[in-house]
């Protein structure tokens, strides 16, 4: 087996992401459904940056996110993702690189635009995405270095990667590639739509390609078209080693074929911006997990990180998490 070259290499859509406070008055103008992500073309993506008003422009991207966290917890990450050579693709590449993150993808010379997600921000900190995929779609297989793949300890490919064909090919490649390698596969629901379009596919991979599964409360209810939160993690348990699911304020539920843990949500003064919450959970639960602790402290790292990622407008870090992490892990 190859030596372990990174704790956690990401796969996912690379993405500038442009937050502006909302009122719910204006989703119900633009058609949007509160808390959701819908795909949008470029006519629409420009008529709603212009209708947003002034923004805070912040590199995202949902697996992005969460190695951009792993970086800033002191792990060794890495991030395949497509951009294009524009001065959003600038952004991102220079973003992801100075928080620590090995960014080895080139950048497109021609085609569509770096994606942006524009994501309107209402006065209860709920997010509502809207997001242009541009140089995304043209993700693919030749993207993903095998060899990088086999020397990471843990392989996090996001759900919306299901969307765009040949990223589906990215998508089964570098899954195949982490088990050939022996290494695990770990996966995020992305989005209760993402659920809803490929669930048979997606119960799938979790009951034969994937070790860690990430959901929310609401994508876990939806993948077994469950009637209660409950039954849900009742059918999950053995389908895959490890489901870590979150549930806002109440926290979070790990669970195995033989264990649940049940983790309290971290108190915390004011939320400002949900954005990334689930990525900077994803994020604290792997570093625990790639450096051996058990899963109740997993989840504790988990709810530190997201706590973080909610105290704040943006998806990335504006803490020293490592220092966050040796203040309160108890």
């Amino acid at each position: 087996m190859a030596e372990i070259r990174y704790d956690v290499l990401g796969i996912g859509n690379a993405i500038v992401d442009v937050l502006a406070p909302a009122e719910d008055t204006f989703l119900k103008e633009h058609g949007m459904v509160k808390g959701s992500m819908a795909l949008i073309d470029a006519q629409k993506a420009e008529e709603l940056y212009a209708a947003m008003g002034s923004g805070t422009e912040a590199s995202g991207g949902s697996a992005a996110n969460t190695v951009a966290g792993i970086a800033a917890l002191g792990g060794r990450a890495c991030f395949f993702g497509k951009i294009r050579d524009d001065q959003l693709g600038q952004t991102f590449s220079n973003d992801i690189r100075n928080i620590g993150v090995d960014f080895p993808s080139a950048p497109a010379a021609g085609g569509a635009p770096t994606a942006r997600c524009l994501i309107a921000v209402t006065p209860d900190a709920m997010r509502t995405m809207n997001t242009f995929l541009g140089a995304c779609v043209e993700l693919g297989p030749d993207d993903v270095d095998e060899a990088l793949v086999a020397a990471s300890a843990i392989t996090y490919l996001e759900g919306y990667l299901w969307d765009p064909p040949r990223a589906k090919e990215a998508f089964l490649k570098a899954m195949d590639a982490t088990r050939r390698a022996g290494r695990q596969v770990a996966l995020s629901l992305s989005d209760g739509f993402c659920v809803d379009r490929h669930r048979d596919e997606f119960m799938d991979l979790v009951q034969h390609q994937v070790d860690i599964l990430f959901a929310n409360e609401q994508e876990i209810i939806s993948l077994y078209e469950a009637e209660s939160f409950g039954a849900a993690m009742q059918s999950v348990r053995g389908h895959c080693e490890i489901a870590a699911v979150t549930r806002a304020e109440k926290g979070s539920v790990i669970t195995t074929k033989d264990e649940v843990h049940i983790i309290d949500a971290e108190p915390i003064d004011n939320v400002v911006d949900t954005t990334g919450a689930g990525d900077l959970y994803a994020a604290g639960f792997l570093m625990g997990f790639a450096t051996g602790r058990c899963l109740p402290e997993c989840g504790r790292m988990a709810g530190i990180t997201a706590a973080e990622a909610i105290s704040h407008m943006g998806a990335r870090p504006e803490t020293d998490l490592r220092a966050l992490m040796k203040n309160n892990l108890v």
